[in-house]
Parts: C-alpha cells; sequence; structure tokens
C-alpha cells in the first residue's frame, strides 16, 4: 500500500494570528502543548483526513510541511538520499511518540517522514 500524509505543519512567526486564522476560517480547534524552550506546539484534528500542529519559527519562513508515514524511520531515510533527496534533520525522536526526518526532494520541495512509536 502507498505511503498516507500522517500529519501537517505550519511554522509560522505569529501562532496566535494563524491559529485564529485557521480557527475562523475551518472552525478548527486547537489543544495547546508546552514544549519548553521551544515554545508551543498548537496541536489540531479537523474530522477527516490528517490532523496537524502550528509552531512558531520566527527565524524561518512561514511554511506548511507535510509529513509522511513510514514503517522504519533509517531505512526510509537512505532510501530517500539514495533518490536524491537532501536530508536537512536527520532521524528525531519526538519522545514517546515517535521519529522523524525533514528532507527537501531532488527538486527542491521540502518534507518530512515520520515512523510512530508503536506502544
Amino acid at each position: 500500500m502507498a505511503n498516507a500524509f500522517v500529519h501537517l505543519e505550519l511554522n509560522t512567526p505569529d501562532l496566535e494570528k494563524a491559529k485564529s486564522f485557521y480557527k475562523e476560517m475551518f472552525q478548527w480547534s486547537f489543544q495547546d502543548m508546552d514544549m519548553g524552550p521551544s515554545g508551543t506546539y498548537s496541536v489540531f484534528k479537523p474530522d477527516e483526513g490528517p490532523g496537524g500542529g502550528m509552531m512558531s519559527m520566527p527565524q524561518a519562513p512561514t511554511h506548511w510541511l507535510p509529513y509522511i508515514g513510514v514503517d522504519d524511520i533509517h531505512a526510509a531515510t537512505k532510501k530517500a538520499k539514495s533518490l536524491g533527496a537532501t536530508t536537512m534533520m536527520e532521524a528525531e525522536e519526538v519522545p514517546n511518540m515517535g521519529w522523524f526526518t525533514i528532507l527537501s526532494d531532488p527538486t527542491g520541495a521540502m518534507v518530512a517522514i515520520w515512523q510512530t512509536k508503536t506502544k
């Protein structure tokens, strides 16, 4: 079976402004998570399709980053590199949740891959 999008993430310099827009536009509700020095991560889950999160990243340009689910983060990262992708961030663990790698595909588009931690 083909791998599906599993998470969408908005990186923005103004988290509250972004949340207000998406709440009013699409009736999304948010659950804020304190990420310590990294600030607040606001999770959303629409009635259908993948959910996602938003966070403030003043040093990065505003952008959406799609995450595609994989079974093995290390094997998928290695395969992506062999197919011409550039690793922007090597596999990193999100405690108690899973692992992600951020890639630039051979055309320059940003995409992340995600392995959910089995419970």
